[in-house]
């Protein structure tokens, strides 16, 4: 059982909305994916559920006709005990080119922060990330652990065409554009993986919880990579992780 507060409100007469502390930490993340995962294995009238940083909405099949009863239903389940080991996520390690080439916005980041490209290199690629949610754009991550030696404000001119497998930063998150996108965020580097294949039966291979390590390449094995994703002939590197 969890000591944290929950807030349950309906939603229309369909949807109940239950909010958690308005902070972004990874152990309300953890107790939003576990109550999801209870959802899902001890709540029959739902058809979908989605999560953000502090907060989960489940989508009713059927109109509740009393909210009361309903909350004491979701009470009951979110109490239930759970091993950690029954939720399993991932590590995913991703390819990022640097150069400046592919990353539009890196000469005046590094003016900024003051930082040799080497140096930012490190400071970006030394962490694991965690997906918190997925949203924006289809399959666009959400991630924690950005240094703090990085945060930026996002650009109060938006760029108007930012290219999918884009990784920017903006304030205190870094994330990966899916698709050709207007966007905001300061575009660092580029990676040659597809966040979003809209002709797979799951688009986007991340879900909150997952976590991504990112890995320096060359401009060279950046092309190769490419080269490989097109012809389905690259298998990134995963790990077993649980939440």
């Amino acid at each position: 059982m969890s000591d944290l507060k929950l807030t349950l409100k309906p939603f229309g007469n369909k949807a109940i909305l239950i909010e958690w502390p308005p902070v972004i930490s990874e152990s309300i993340l953890k107790d939003i994916l576990c109550f999801k995962h209870k959802l899902q294995n001890h709540y029959a009238n739902f058809y979908d559920i989605s999560t953000a940083y502090n907060s989960l909405t489940i989508y009713l099949k059927s109109a509740f006709l009393d909210f009361e009863n309903e909350v004491e239903k979701l009470n009951t389940i979110y109490n239930l005990e759970i091993k950690s080991k029954e939720i399993e996520n991932y590590i995913w390690h991703i390819p990022v080119c640097y150069d400046k080439d592919l990353a539009p916005d890196l000469d005046s980041f590094l003016k900024v922060k003051k930082l040799e490209q080497q140096q930012f290199i490190k400071l970006h690629s030394q962490n694991l990330y965690t997906v918190y949610f997925l949203g924006f754009l289809p399959g666009f991550p959400y991630l924690g652990g950005l240094p703090k030696e990085l945060h930026m404000a996002r650009k109060s001119n938006p760029n108007l065409n930012i290219k999918k497998g884009s990784v920017g930063i903006g304030g205190q998150q870094t994330g990966v554009y899916t698709i050709d996108s207007p966007g905001g965020w300061h575009i660092i580097g580029k990676t040659p993986i597809l966040f979003f294949d809209i002709s797979l039966e799951m688009p986007s291979f991340l879900k909150a919880g997952d976590k991504i390590k990112f890995y320096a390449v060359s401009k060279d094995v950046f092309l190769e990579i490419t080269e490989n994703v097109a012809e389905e002939k690259f298998t990134l590197k995963k790990e077993i992780s649980h939440v």
